[in-house]
Parts: C-alpha cells; sequence; structure tokens
C-alpha cells in the first residue's frame, strides 16, 4: 500500500482518537536513528502462503491449534507467547512493544523477524528496546509517512497491521485466529481501537476481493472505508 492510500483513513483514525501526528512523526524520526533498511526479499515465503494472523484476544489458549492448518504464522504482541507456549513456531511477531519486549528481543537474537511500531507513545520505549534488538531481525513500521529504514504497510493495531503486513508481501490467504472484536474486559480505548480494527479489515477484505472469515455476521454494521 502506498501512503497516499493509507494518509485519508490515518487521517481518520488520528481524529477519532485525537492523537497527534506530529508525535507519531518523532517517533518514527527515533526509530529510524536505530533501523536499518530491511531486505524484503527475507519476506518471500508470504507470496502465495495461507497465513494465520493470531490476535491476543483470552479465547486464544483455546483456538491456537488452528494455527497448525496455516503455511506462515504472524503473531501480534503476547500472542506470540501463547502460539509459542502451544509447540508452534511464530514466523514473524508484530508489536508496538507495548507487551512482551523480552520476547520480541529474543526472537530478534534467534533469527526471527520482529515488525516493531512506532508511535507517538512510545518513544521511551523504541529507545530502549532497539538497541537491545538484533537490528537486521527488526521491520521498523509507522504509521506516519515512511522514511529510510521506517516502513508502513498500513493497518493501526498490531492485528490488523500484521494482516496488511501479509498482503502486502502477496499472502493468498489470511486466516484469524485467537480474535474477539467484542471483547467485554477491555477498556474503552482498547474497545475503540477493535472497533477499528474490524474496520480496517473489511477495507483489506474488500481492497482484497475477499471474505475473511472472522467478519462473517459483522460486515452489515460495519462502517465502510471508501
Amino acid at each position: 500500500m502506498q501512503f497516499d492510500e493509507w494518509e485519508p483513513v490515518y487521517e481518520l483514525i488520528l481524529e477519532d482518537f485525537g492523537f497527534d501526528r506530529s508525535a507519531d512523526e518523532r517517533a518514527r524520526d527515533v526509530a529510524a536513528t536505530f533501523a536499518t533498511e530491511f531486505d524484503h526479499d527475507r519476506l518471500s515465503w508470504l507470496d502465495g502462503a495461507r497465513v494465520a494472523i493470531v490476535g491476543a484476544a483470552p479465547s486464544l489458549s483455546s483456538s491456537v491449534d488452528r494455527v497448525a492448518d496455516a503455511d506462515a504464522v504472524i503473531a501480534a504482541s503476547t500472542a506470540t507467547d501463547v502460539v509459542r507456549a502451544a509447540g508452534y513456531e511464530v514466523d514473524l511477531m508484530v508489536t508496538d512493544l507495548d507487551k512482551n519486549n523480552d520476547t520480541a528481543a529474543a526472537l530478534t537474537h534467534a533469527g526471527t523477524i520482529v515488525a516493531a511500531h512506532a508511535h507517538g507513545d512510545n518513544i521511551p520505549t523504541v529507545r530502549s528496546w532497539f538497541p537491545e534488538a538484533t537490528p537486521a531481525n527488526v521491520l521498523a513500521t509507522t504509521q506516519a509517512e515512511p522514511t529510510t529504514g521506517v516502513y508502513n504497510f498500513g493497518g493501526f493495531t498490531d492485528g490488523d497491521r500484521a494482516a496488511f503486513l501479509a498482503d502486502a508481501f502477496g499472502a493468498d490467504r489470511l486466516t484469524f485466529v485467537g480474535w474477539d472484536f467484542d471483547d467485554p474486559d477491555v477498556d474503552p480505548m482498547k474497545a475503540q481501537k477493535l472497533r477499528w480494527a474490524e474496520r480496517l479489515l473489511g477495507w483489506l477484505e474488500k481492497r482484497r476481493g475477499d471474505r475473511f472469515g472472522v467478519l462473517d455476521g459483522r460486515r452489515a454494521s460495519i462502517e465502510p472505508i471508501d
């Protein structure tokens, strides 16, 4: 996805949450001081693959075995720990560094790619985590305009960013494991983010000419993104 396609959606998100675009840009620039240009050919295994996009909903522990049907597993944040504890490999972790950062750093040391996201609220963590990771295995991302070494494939939350990333690298089929848009135990901010995740996945499936099972029974209530 080109930034000019993403930018109007990004502006809607900024307006809805009251976020400061300049803070996102500062975070991006901090990440750029640590990031190296990523060799996109290292994600060629996504091209044509069946990819499990694993979210961190409480239901994940009871459904995690579904990842066995996929060619590749992309896990969001703490879903990574659940997948690995169940005995499955995580091929790529997507995180905005708000939890389990030791896991994220350890994966980079072991050769697994971690898509680490810089945004306006995590600048101190970006400063502290990036030097602890193995740079060649960090794919730095932003929701603002990309710059050298920091990329934007679309998406907002860890989970939907994982889906957009898989799409950007040619994934053939996306399956969603461990997702719950209606989790009653989250705070209002997280609930708002889940609504946006749902809305963005609706946009992505339309762009792909696809039908994501995770949205079945929900499409009529999703506000479309034109």
